[in-house]
């Protein structure tokens, strides 16, 4: 096990071609309150699209408790998923990085121990910190060296991958069963946990990343009433997000009893795009592609103190821009990783944003994921003292402090990547061995299904965009080598 890094050094911030966009406000918030620091709650659904929530336009779903916590906070109408999977996405929330860079290519892929974590900077700037619900970015055994445990959390208790019933989980070790829909059991846990906290003295990190609407598809009986006039698949699909909205109007009515709603920020989005069973909006694609459909996705900010005015926001943002807005409203400075792919959206927040500093960047390698049993959590929780050889899970963790022994081109970048400047989008496709590359240009705001291709049409814009590009795919690369530790 790799001894984890705890000093944490000067950020390093991407800077290249500026992002255009507008803040819709019904007045200017205020800046980040003075006094005693905001409790932080990062909420995470699992395989949610843009479009699968009332408050964009959906003609069937009900999710009153979300739609008001948009309609009362900061509304982000372009924020996307680090990566079109959960586990990247994940790991980019944690690190505020691209998760390329810490060898988390695709779902099932462990996290690096030597990432820096945002529960490891808040825990050191005096934050308790918990962490409920989906993991999946590695083993969750009490010995395991990238466990909630070992990234951070001082409370966890977590599921390895996507969960729905009578979740089981690892209690920071220990295999507990709990009871009832997945998502308000994940909740009532949370709940306990905050509840105790409330009352001391430090403010509250808790990451509460629910299992839903993630397949298979079983929700609770009297959320799938609600739409006894849709297919069975559908029923079960909006049963599902039905059960998170109401987990997080619990949650909402309970940081309201505790008195501390007012200067909790609330962050709210799901982990990649949508399934084919689920609502992608207006956009091409859904899961596991490059394109809108599977990297945006539904989000929200809601804090009554420092957000005091409705607002939403097209700029685009991003699960990496989590990290170090985090950071930069608790005034932990400059603690972090050496290169983050994210920035901070206070200015955002404050109503002072106009134009994003950085393009966004995103990179599908074509590496594949590896499965991890929703199931059977036992073989994943108690420690071994020999034998890691059990499961695929265990074998992948084991190696997971390692730098891949595959060789990564500076100059080839195979598979799928993708550069939003503006309106613009460059998508870049390279074979494993680089000799074919191809280029695809579109215009987001003309163009949303991304299929008219207008690379010929704009070759500059091409050859602008792709330097910006090329540039960060290599700072990629030298991350994923181990330049950064």
């Amino acid at each position: 096990m790799a001894f984890r890094r705890f000093i944490f050094i000067l950020c390093g911030f991407l800077f290249s071609v500026s992002v255009t966009g507008a803040v819709e406000s019904k007045g200017k918030p205020s800046a980040a309150p003075a006094g005693k620091r905001p409790n932080i709650i990062l909420v995470m659904t699992d395989d949610q699209g843009w479009g699968d929530i009332g408050y964009n336009g959906h003609s069937a779903l009900k999710t009153p408790n979300l739609d008001a916590a948009a309609a009362s906070g900061l509304r982000l109408d372009r924020f996307y998923a680090a990566a079109p999977s959960c586990s990247p996405t994940r790991a980019s929330v944690l690190t505020g990085r691209h998760p390329n860079r810490m060898g988390v290519f695709s779902w099932g892929i462990p996290i690096r121990p030597q990432e820096i974590t945002l529960a490891e900077v808040l825990k050191h700037q005096g934050y308790t910190t918990g962490h409920f619900g989906k993991w999946h970015l590695g083993a969750i055994r009490a010995d395991s060296p990238v466990s909630p445990g070992a990234c951070g959390f001082d409370r966890w208790v977590s599921a390895s991958n996507y969960f729905d019933l009578n979740p089981e989980m690892s209690d920071q070790g220990r295999v507990v069963q709990l009871k009832g829909e997945g998502s308000i059991a994940t909740v009532s846990t949370a709940i306990q946990w905050i509840r105790e906290k409330a009352t001391q003295e430090a403010p509250i990190f808790a990451v509460i990343w629910f299992g839903s609407p993630h397949f298979p598809h079983h929700a609770a009986p009297e959320d799938a009433a609600l739409y006894a006039d849709q297919p069975r698949k559908l029923r079960e699909y909006y049963g599902e997000i039905t059960g998170v909205d109401r987990a997080f109007g619990l949650l909402r009515s309970e940081l309201d009893a505790l008195g501390i709603r007012e200067n909790t920020l609330l962050w709210f989005n799901s982990d990649n795009g949508a399934m084919p069973v689920g609502d992608a909006g207006d956009a091409r694609g859904g899961k596991h592609t490059v394109y809108e459909g599977g990297l945006r996705v539904p989000a929200f900010i809601e804090w009554p103190a420092g957000i005091p005015n409705p607002m939403s926001s097209p700029v685009r943002c991003s699960t990496t821009d989590i990290f170090p807005t985090i950071l930069d409203v608790v005034g932990a400075g400059n603690s972090g990783p050496a290169v983050l792919d994210g920035i901070s959206l206070v200015p955002l927040i404050r109503g002072e944003m106009d134009v994003r500093p950085v393009p966004l960047g995103f990179w599908n390698a074509g590496i594949p994921g590896h499965f991890t049993n929703p199931a059977g959590v036992v073989s994943k929780v108690l420690p071994t003292d020999e034998d890691w050889s059990e499961n695929k899970v265990e074998r992948v963790t084991r190696r997971v402090e390692k730098i891949p022994k595959e060789k990564f081109p500076d100059d080839v970048f195979k598979g799928h990547s993708a550069w939003i400047s503006g309106d613009w989008k460059l998508h870049r496709f390279s074979a494993a061995d680089g000799q074919k590359v191809k280029w695809t240009l579109f215009n987001l705001t003309n163009d949303p299904q991304e299929q008219r291709d207008l690379s010929e049409e704009f070759p500059e814009i091409v050859a602008d965009l792709r330097v910006g590009m090329e540039k960060w795919l290599a700072s990629v690369v030298q991350s994923l080598r181990g330049a950064d530790y």
